[in-house]
């Protein structure tokens, strides 16, 4: 895959790259496999807005994707790659040999007509799910389980791609594209390859109208409100606020830590992404 860029006619075009989707092999997707997304425009269920910035955008259709590839030993051939509105990876349409067609992300360089298998027994081939035990230490891996049979949780973004380290006592150390190394039950499953759309960082929208047909509406920025609007609001001329950056209500935006201090999953964390030790109890 590529990302296009256009001779600049007009401002915008001088700045927009879109892919130029010369993977996608269909396009339209499976009826069977498909439901309509329902837009919420931010709202929760007592219609009150709790996200702020978003609304309208382009009616959406959401693929089932399979996560589990619980269809052990059967083989499956690639019917075709195509394009997900809500994912940045691609997917790749299998039939199996009983007649059914499940989606899952397709990795790099897969190929319509390609045949996958998982479990045990699969070879370590582009594409394959096997549990971690049977995975060549160094191969390139994603769609991780984090438990086994819940389905894979980690690495299923655009151009992701994980390392199998070791493996000792059970469990398998993966090292994940933040940098993070993980020790994950090495029962789980994980499909072999990088997954695929890795230029999609590459793309830049350009223009507003491209946003909006995401459903992402525009925010007024808090300097340029007034005091009483915005705790960074105020300033004779122009001020870039003076203090951290906060949201109307005062809580920050960058930098603030979401994780708990001590959350359980930390004693399966080797070396945090930023390089120092978790906090275990």
């Amino acid at each position: 895959m590529a990302v296009k860029s256009f001779r600049p006619l007009t401002p915008s075009t001088r700045y927009i790259t879109i892919a130029d989707y010369s993977e996608i092999t269909k396009r339209k997707p499976e009826k069977s496999l498909v439901y309509t997304r329902k837009k919420t425009g931010g709202r929760n269920s007592y219609g009150r807005v709790t996200s702020r910035g978003r609304g309208q955008g382009h009616k959406q259709k959401v693929r089932t994707v399979d996560f589990r590839r619980e269809k052990l030993g059967m083989e499956a051939k690639v019917v075709a790659i195509e394009y997900d509105p809500i994912r940045t990876a691609r997917l790749a349409l299998l039939e199996y040999k009983d007649g059914e067609k499940r989606y899952i992300i397709s990795p790099v360089g897969l190929k319509v007509g390609a045949v996958l298998t998982s479990g045990a027994a699969a070879a370590p081939d582009l594409g394959n799910a096997l549990p971690l035990k049977n995975i060549p230490v160094g191969l390139t891996i994603h769609n991780i389980e984090m438990i086994p049979g819940r389905g894979a949780q980690m690495v299923r973004s655009a151009g992701g791609g994980a390392t199998l380290m070791s493996r000792d006592e059970g469990y398998a150390q993966i090292r994940l594209p933040s940098g993070e190394i993980r020790r994950v039950n090495e029962d789980c499953i994980a499909t072999i390859g990088q997954v695929s759309n890795p230029e999609h960082e590459n793309v830049i929208l350009g223009k507003a109208g491209r946003a909006r047909h995401r459903g992402i509406r525009p925010l007024s920025r808090g300097v340029a409100k007034n005091p009483v609007d915005h705790p960074m609001g105020g300033g004779a001329g122009k001020t870039s606020g003076g203090g951290h950056p906060v949201t109307p209500w005062g809580v920050i935006t960058k930098g603030k830590k979401t994780r708990p201090k001590f959350k359980f999953s930390n004693r399966f964390i080797v070396v945090r992404r930023d390089g120092r030790p978790p906090k275990v109890k």
